[in-house]
């Protein structure tokens, strides 16, 4: 039973994330899924809340899914129609509104399996995934690059990090750098101290090469 749906799952993000460009997309979340499966292993972690609100954490984001965001409309209705049972739809419902960043506003979720799924999204935006999808969401939102002019802004609310306007360079001072120190789990912080070094030499590297110096 666990199995069949968490197969139905990967089918149904798959469609819907189907003409997804920003980054947030079906492969993003297949990623996090399999490294939230990863660390929930190491922690000891309910593995089908892990897996479920890992694949279906992004299904009612506000940016993709408006209509359904704040209740949760297409995670609850998928798990409703594939007869999850109500205690593990709330459990996931929990975790998908705890954990998206939000700035300073950002909350640790209480769970382990919810901290799991926190750093396996986490992770997945940093390193070379992380670099690429900051662009990706950039030019599909048409950011601007980089812009010596506008300085970072750091430390941001929730409201005020949703409504920001920066830069892709912006996002890694704003958001990405800060990630390394925000991982719940030992399993995760491994992992992160490798990405968080890649992203840091590319930002140089790219700095170097704005200025012409590279």
């Amino acid at each position: 039973m666990e199995k069949i749906v968490i197969e139905k799952a990967i089918c149904y993000i798959k469609e819907f994330f189907s003409n997804e460009y920003s980054g947030h997309d079906y492969w993003h979340s297949y990623r996090v899924y399999k490294l939230a499966s990863r660390i929930a292993e190491e922690e000891h972690a309910d593995l089908l809340i892990v897996q479920l609100a890992a694949l279906l954490h992004d299904a009612d984001d506000r940016k993709i899914s408006p209509n359904t965001h704040e209740k949760k409309g297409n995670a609850i209705s998928f798990m409703k129609q594939n007869g999850v049972e109500d205690q593990i739809i709330s459990e996931v419902v929990k975790i998908i509104e705890e954990v998206s960043y939000a700035g300073e506003d950002s909350v640790v979720p209480q769970s382990i399996e919810g901290k799991c799924v926190q750093d396996a999204d986490r992770l997945d935006a940093m390193g070379a995934i992380g670099i690429a999808r900051a662009f990706a969401y950039g030019g599909n939102h048409n950011r601007v690059m980089h812009d010596p002019d506008i300085k970072p802004n750091l430390y941001m609310t929730k409201e005020e990090y949703q409504n920001h306007l920066s830069t892709t360079i912006n996002h890694f001072y704003e958001k990405l750098f800060r990630l390394n120190g925000m991982m719940n789990t030992s399993a995760a912080k491994k992992i992160a101290v490798h990405r968080d070094q890649a992203m840091h030499q590319y930002i140089d590297e790219f700095l170097l090469e704005w200025e012409g110096e590279r």
